[in-house]
């Protein structure tokens, strides 16, 4: 197997500080999750409401988005589809061209960056804004997101002042999180008031109403289509849900799950378009029809895209987020990645500890654990197992069918113990490397139940 994730997390380890910060910063995200739920008696009752619902929607895609459709049309929207990510920057290219923009002004939008959309836009002369404070940090980095909902979580407030000082003429030193904010917002009130179109993404979408819903807790995206009367919307074709019932379930779990908020600041629902404006929004496939065809991970298509499985993944929180080699990191971002292109991304299915933790505090009930777990059992058939693991697992597997021979082992394994430190650590010892060896114990499980039961 490739190392490539274990390697990528070593380096973020050396700098224990920061890495000690990120694995208790998201841990105390993942805790404010759990107070949060506790106050609701029917926290349980609609995890399985959001699942029932969505495993209905994405088995309905065919008539629920046509519904959406033919209600969006009504309302005086402009609907188009995508069936990958190269149409979908065609679309949206080509509404911009359309109206001689310039200055785009665009909100969070996990999509845009799944089809690559700026670098896209960019290439064409065309300026792209971020104006999620995250998002703006990390674009004028030029980094990607670390995380999907807290994306520039592992940048610290030193770094940001210094980017500042060049960007926007901030005081040098003052790294102040209210003062970093208002110069962000000084600075991105130009880019709103200049920009000539706007972008949402959109974490739902009514089929019954053809209506989009937009949650943030900066209202960035309402700014943003505030001023220009031109507005795109684009969303993955599982974010469509039946009617406002439905809605509703979602919405009281996505915030809490997420960040640990009764609800996000906005929940913004778009329509109509502005008076004298233009409404566009565009349903994107790109791949999604294909695992709804995968029976063993139909089930990826139930995520909200909370981050409450980042938060709480034990390797995430301590490996960081650009130790994934898919876009999208942690346990959800493994699934994806392995559907994208399994012979790509097969090397962060080993960043997990199969604890199921993900698992347990996903609000729509992805079996994200048991999907990883699928997809460690194929590694063999694409031909990227490792090749020492397989041995491992062979040996042990010789060992536990033997009864006598695995008593035997017991029994003697405390000898290991005296052997001299070079004999274990070296280049035939693949579990050593990466951990310390266990000290047995002088008597083995079995010796102590024999010797100690109740007759």
């Amino acid at each position: 197997m490739s190392t490539k994730h274990s390697k990528a997390a070593g380096r973020f380890l050396q700098h224990k500080e920061l890495a000690a910060w990120h694995d208790e910063t998201l841990w105390m995200v993942r805790a404010k999750r759990d107070k949060i739920s506790k106050e609701l008696p029917e926290w349980e009752d609609l995890r399985n409401m959001a699942e029932a619902i969505k495993m209905y929607s994405n088995s309905h895609l065919d008539t629920l988005l046509q519904e959406f459709e033919k209600n969006a049309q009504a309302n005086g929207a402009h609907v188009y589809w995508a069936k990958d990510a190269d149409e979908y920057c065609s679309i949206v290219h080509h509404i911009l061209e359309s109206h001689h923009v310039k200055h785009f002004i665009k909100s969070k939008s996990m999509l845009a960056e799944e089809c690559g959309l700026n670098e896209y836009l960019e290439d064409k002369g065309i300026e792209v804004v971020e104006s999620d404070l995250g998002e703006r940090i990390l674009q004028l980095m030029h980094k990607r997101p670390s995380h999907i909902v807290l994306p520039a979580i592992h940048i610290r407030k030193e770094e940001i002042g210094e980017l500042f000082v060049k960007e926007m003429g901030t005081e040098p030193g003052n790294n102040d999180q209210t003062y970093l904010t208002h110069a962000a917002r000084k600075n991105l009130r130009h880019k709103f008031i200049e920009a000539e179109a706007a972008m949402t993404g959109a974490n739902f979408a009514v089929a019954s109403t053809g209506e989009c819903v937009v949650c943030t807790n900066e209202g960035n995206a309402d700014m943003g289509t505030s001023q220009p009367k031109l507005q795109i919307t684009a969303f993955g074709m599982e974010k469509i849900v039946p009617d406002r019932e439905a809605l509703g379930v979602f919405t009281r779990l996505l915030a809490r799950s997420g960040t640990g908020q009764p609800i996000t600041t906005y929940t913004s629902h778009y329509r109509k378009p502005r008076k004298g404006g233009e409404l566009h929004i565009i349903i994107v496939d790109n791949g999604r029809s294909q695992i709804l065809a995968d029976k063993e991970h139909v089930k990826t298509l139930n995520c909200l895209r909370c981050g409450a499985c980042m938060n709480t993944c034990p390797v995430y929180r301590r490996s960081g987020g650009y130790s994934y080699t898919y876009f999208i990191p942690g346990p959800i971002g493994i699934n994806l990645g392995m559907l994208k292109a399994p012979l790509h991304y097969y090397d962060n299915v080993s960043a997990c500890s199969l604890c199921h933790s993900c698992q347990n505090v996903c609000p729509a009930k992805v079996d994200l654990a048991d999907q990883i777990y699928c997809w460690r059992q194929q590694l063999q058939r694409l031909g990227v197992a490792s090749t020492p693991k397989h041995v491992m697992s062979e040996g042990m597997k010789f060992l536990m069918e033997r009864p006598g021979l695995f008593d035997w082992a017991l029994k003697n394994a405390s000898l290991v113990n005296k052997i001299p430190h070079w004999m274990i650590y070296n280049g035939l010892n693949d579990w050593g490397k990466e951990h310390d060896m266990p000290v047995f114990a002088k008597e083995s499980f079995n010796e102590l139940w024999k010797k100690n039961k109740v007759k």
